[in-house]
């Protein structure tokens, strides 16, 4: 298991894990930008960072499924 991690990694960071890399860290980035955004909001609003952190990952994590569905892979 902890192979089939590193070679993910590894390949991830040669930019050879995707078909369309460019696809890929657009869609990476998306995630982020959004992720960022309710962070940012959510802490606006008044509430405390750690449930903003908590409510953005939680969110940004449910997002990535959608994000990277059409990705495909080498």
């Amino acid at each position: 298991m902890w192979d089939v991690a590193k070679n993910s990694v590894s390949l991830f960071f040669a930019g050879k894990l995707f078909a369309e890399p460019g696809k890929a860290y657009t869609q990476i980035a998306i995630g982020i930008a959004v992720t960022a955004l309710l962070l940012v909001g959510i802490v606006k609003i008044g509430l405390p960072l750690w449930l903003g952190g908590l409510a953005a990952g939680l969110a940004g994590g449910a997002l990535q499924p959608y994000l990277f569905k059409d990705l495909r892979y080498r």
